[in-house]
């Protein structure tokens, strides 16, 4: 039997797809493309805007056009959250949420030895309080990329922020266990696997289910899960005031395993951490100058709107220790346009923002109502057009943010200061500069602090695939830097 998956989303649902590909093929089925004909298709959703709800959508259809005979199989957060919409898409055979794709296969075996098709699709929905155990799905020993993979480490999130449905698709926070991500770690190692990221639906809340240092306060919802009033929290301790915690402890645990490798974490929330829990992080050398922390907006106004507990004194704080500890470190961050009463004068702060705080890279939102949520009934929604305008100038504001940390790099490296990259693939040019011409082969990948390099290949293959080299970063080139690799 053959089963093919289509994963729409974050980083979480890809590494549960992986987990559900593992699971298959320990019970005798073949993995194959999703452009294949397969005899079981299983989309996992994405629902963290309304363009994501629509991509699901697409794929159910598009995978049954495949093989219409084919069993459909349709998990994660969109399912959750909008069950009766999958269900009532033509061909959809099984509908299971967020915390049931540990036992997906066992429902796909029993409706695959019928060999029919029920009326009705069989459906799994735990209710928003029942969704407070961590689902383990095993431990991921190989994935489809060769040389980076995620480590699962937290589920949920309490945040509840006005614009976000993950918390009711997710549930609560809960955390795996540390022995459990260990074993991963050293399997993945063991495979040959050279960067580990420690991913989750907040993964600054890892080990945190007893202390939620900004914790929310439950309002009453249709459905009975939690609001979004929130209550601000005492600061996180500092490192004279207690020892090892949260993500922290998991970050020490993978940091001190032997073997070449490094790790990254996927995010960092400013809603759950400071500066000085920053700074704590320095002490491990294994784990990559680079975070991913997203800002959101730069305007206090509209953050308070959003129920995201800090301002932007907070989270320049936050990057300012960065700097402080490397100027080259590489910081990227989410920020959404359009969010219900942003005012130009708002806009104009997240641009600001991003110019002061010259990310490596700026991923940009178009505010998109989301079921469940305070802002879908907020008044003063931004029109399309407006938000569109915003996210071109964002993106102008973006290239030009980046272009200025990598001048940094480059400035730096010239005064002698290397990076270390992990090379993933080979290209081929699309432009010309620094000794390059159109169309040669080049070695890419990134390096600690999240800058896509490009190394002219000279003969070198797939033997460089997955190993690091030392680089100096030579001049701006695409949507990265050209280096040349340090003997």
């Amino acid at each position: 039997m053959k089963v093919a998956f289509h994963t729409l989303g974050c980083k979480v649902n890809q590494y549960e797809s992986e987990a559900m590909a593992q699971m298959f093929r320990s019970r005798g089925w073949e993995t194959v493309d999703e452009r294949e004909f397969a005899d079981v298709y299983v989309i996992n959703t994405c629902t963290v805007t309304a363009i994501a709800d629509k991509k699901s959508r697409q794929y159910i259809r598009r995978m049954k056009r495949v093989n219409p005979d084919s069993i459909i199989a349709v998990t994660g957060c969109y399912a959750q959250i909008s069950p009766d919409e999958v269900k009532a898409i033509k061909g959809v055979d099984i509908v299971t949420g967020t915390n049931e794709k540990s036992t997906l296969i066992d429902y796909i075996e029993k409706l695959t030895a019928e060999r029919t098709h029920a009326d009705e699709p069989f459906t799994a929905i735990h209710p928003y309080d029942e969704l407070g155990v961590f689902d383990e799905m095993g431990r991921v020993t190989s994935t489809e990329n060769r040389t980076r993979a995620y480590i699962k480490v937290q589920e949920g999130c309490n945040r509840f922020c006005s614009y976000c449905v993950i918390p009711y698709a997710r549930g609560p926070v809960r955390s795996r266990a540390l022995e459990d991500i260990v074993e991963e770690a050293k399997a993945l190692i063991a495979a040959g696997y050279k960067e580990l990221v420690l991913t989750g639906i907040n993964t600054a809340m890892y080990g945190m289910e007893g202390r939620d240092l900004y914790a929310t306060k439950a309002d009453a919802t249709e459905d009975g899960a939690p609001g979004a009033k929130a209550i601000a929290g005492a600061p996180a301790p500092t490192d004279a005031e207690e020892g090892i915690y949260g993500i922290e402890e998991a970050i020490a645990a993978v940091n001190a395993l032997s073997g070449e490798f490094r790790i990254r974490l996927s995010s960092l929330e400013p809603a759950v951490v400071n500066a000085d829990y920053v700074k704590r992080l320095f002490r491990y050398d294994k784990l990559c100058h680079h975070l991913h922390m997203s800002a959101q907006s730069g305007s206090d106004k509209v953050l308070k709107s959003m129920n995201r507990p800090y301002d932007r004194n907070h989270y320049v704080e936050m990057v300012e220790a960065l700097y402080k500890f490397d100027p080259c470190y590489g910081i990227s961050t989410d920020i959404i346009v359009g969010f219900p009463g942003e005012k130009d004068r708002d806009f104009e702060d997240s641009c600001s923002l991003v110019r002061e705080c010259s990310f490596c890279k700026t991923h940009i939102f178009r505010y998109s109502k989301r079921p469940k949520t305070k802002a879908a009934m907020m008044k003063e929604q931004v029109s399309p057009q407006v938000k569109q305008k915003r996210s071109d100038e964002l993106q102008k504001v973006s290239s030009e943010a980046a272009k200025v940390f990598f001048e940094r790099n480059i400035a730096a490296a010239e005064v002698g200061r290397t990076e270390t990259v992990l090379f993933e693939e080979i290209v081929s040019a699309n432009e010309e500069g620094s000794g390059i011409m159109r169309g040669d082969q080049l070695l890419t990948g990134y390096t600690g602090n999240y800058i896509r390099v490009y190394v002219p290949a000279r003969g070198a293959g797939e033997e460089k695939l997955g190993s690091f080299a030392k680089v100096r970063l030579d001049a701006v080139f695409q949507d990265g830097i050209a280096a040349s690799v340090v003997q």
